[in-house]
């Protein structure tokens, strides 16, 4: 085989997949997702490791509407005012609603008012598996108004019967 060939191909060989790379990477801005990438019933989960109250759980279900509306219901822990309440809590607890945003990156912030004098939260979120998953971290914190420490994480799954949306 001639020098020269071996060498061009040798090059490209190279070369291509280095490209492919670059332009893989120069996309990864726009992942396609959007606000209506988040639509319907999904558990969660929330694991603070760190807050005012000590480390706690909560479980839930939240709706995403599609357009950057949320609703949710949940149940914290006993460490989080579960059965440590008076009187205790013996039911989800409702009424709290709340906004998020979506970036084309499947990035996007949640923001949650959690009712009752709980406080807001608000989430950084990363969306995977199509929508059917989202990670998030607390990134903020407030009761009446005043920053709370927490760190926690939180992570949510589409509901099954709505698994093929």
């Amino acid at each position: 085989m001639n020098s020269g060939v071996f060498k061009r191909i040798l090059a490209a060989a190279i070369g291509l997949p280095a490209l492919s790379g670059a332009a893989w990477a120069g996309g990864s801005d726009d992942l396609g997702c959007s606000k209506a990438t988040l639509q319907g019933a999904y558990a969660f989960s929330v694991l603070s490791v760190a807050s005012a109250t000590g480390p706690g759980v909560v479980v839930g279900l939240g709706t995403f509407d599609g357009k950057g509306g949320f609703t949710q219901i949940d149940y914290p822990g006993d460490a989080q005012d579960g059965l440590s309440m008076t009187p205790p809590l013996t039911a989800f607890r409702t009424g709290q609603t709340g906004t998020y945003t979506v970036n084309p990156n499947c990035t996007g912030f949640q923001e949650i008012n959690l009712g009752g004098g709980v406080g807001v939260v608000e989430n950084a979120f990363v969306i995977s598996n199509g929508g059917h998953s989202i990670d998030a971290v607390v990134a903020g914190f407030t009761r009446g108004g005043t920053a709370v420490p927490d760190q926690a994480l939180v992570h949510f799954s589409k509901v099954a019967s709505e698994q093929n949306d």
